[in-house]
């Protein structure tokens, strides 16, 4: 397609600027390797470009620029820079997808609504256009809370000598089947919900959402009291919407592994072991977490026979509910 042609020309130019620079200009005019600048570029998500073409922008030197002068200024090293990198390209890949999701959404319904029969491209390029300015200083603003939060939990872990998490997971039960019977916008709305509803109950109790999977969503917390209501508080909210299956929920505490915005290890593998062990709308925890909960008061535990746990072999856990 000509550039001319191109109905997203007009978008590209006014967000980012005329592209004309091949890899190796942008890489010598910002002053960095070329390597590295390629490293950085595929970091983000992009697949590899020919030396011969000129996709990039003086706003791409200009970039480049700034994280020549972290580097140098000893803020980060090269190879800091590129996991940073990757994190960001992750994250704000899913935010543009949402963000155009959203914004298609609601221009095909107006031009059905029109009787139009085709999208109107350059009428989402508009819009982008005039979100842009908005949404740069909205995700400024939620990066430096996000910032300041995670700081306060490194900080508050480092107090205490330890990584020592309470881990969870909330599975939808029969998803699978749910996503074949239902049509795409169907599927849509049910996944919103079960994300909204994490999202209004985990940090409500003191937890974060680590991350969502689909009809999965992982939350951690430094209590694991705090857990337990968490886990709790989910199977209920859930179990009272008529319109979403039950949900059954995993937790387990113990020393974890964080990195790059996501939780790894021995306590993390066990949690996600026993989601999938309990029945709808139940909440099952580990033996050790269960055993620190029993005196609690508000909840009742049974403990459970032992059972072979893919890859961590035999063990126990306990039924989380409510003290009657």
């Amino acid at each position: 397609m000509a550039a001319a042609d191109d109905p997203w020309r007009k978008v590209a130019d006014e967000l980012l600027g005329t592209p004309e620079l091949t890899p190796l200009e942008v890489a010598h005019e910002s002053g960095m390797d070329p390597e590295q600048a390629r490293r950085l570029w595929q970091a983000l998500g992009f697949p590899p470009v020919a030396d011969d073409d000129r996709p990039f922008t003086r706003s791409d030197v200009s970039i480049l620029r700034e994280v020549r002068r972290l580097v140098e200024i000893d803020v980060a090293d090269r190879d800091d820079v590129v996991q940073l990198t990757r994190v960001v390209g992750q994250a704000l890949a899913r935010v543009a997808d949402a963000q155009i999701t959203a914004s298609a959404s609601r221009l095909e319904k107006a031009l059905r609504e029109r009787g139009a029969e085709a999208l109107d491209a350059d009428a989402i390029a508009e819009r982008l256009v005039q979100l842009a300015p908005r949404l740069e200083r909205f995700l400024a603003y939620v990066w430096r809370r996000h910032l300041l939060a995670s700081l306060r939990r490194r900080a508050a872990l480092a107090a205490e000598g330890d990584s020592t998490l309470a881990v969870g997971f909330a599975d939808l039960v029969g998803f699978t089947s749910l996503s074949q019977a239902l049509e795409p916008h169907e599927l849509a709305v049910t996944v919103d919900r079960f994300e909204a509803i994490a999202y209004e109950h985990v940090p409500g109790h003191g937890g974060r959402v680590v991350k969502t999977i689909g009809d999965e969503v992982m939350f951690a917390t430094e209590d694991g009291v705090a857990a337990a209501e968490i886990a709790l508080s989910l199977a209920e909210a859930y179990r009272r919407e008529k319109d979403l299956p039950g949900v059954r929920v995993g937790l387990a505490a113990g020393p974890v592994l964080s990195w790059e915005g996501d939780l790894y290890g021995p306590t993390v593998n066990l949690a996600s072991r026993l989601v999938n062990l309990a029945h709808a709308n139940s909440v099952l925890v580990s033996d050790e977490l269960g055993a620190t909960l029993q005196d609690v008061p508000g909840f009742a535990l049974k403990h459970l026979r032992a059972v072979h746990l893919q890859g961590l072999g035999r063990a126990r856990s306990w039924v989380l509910r409510r003290a009657t």
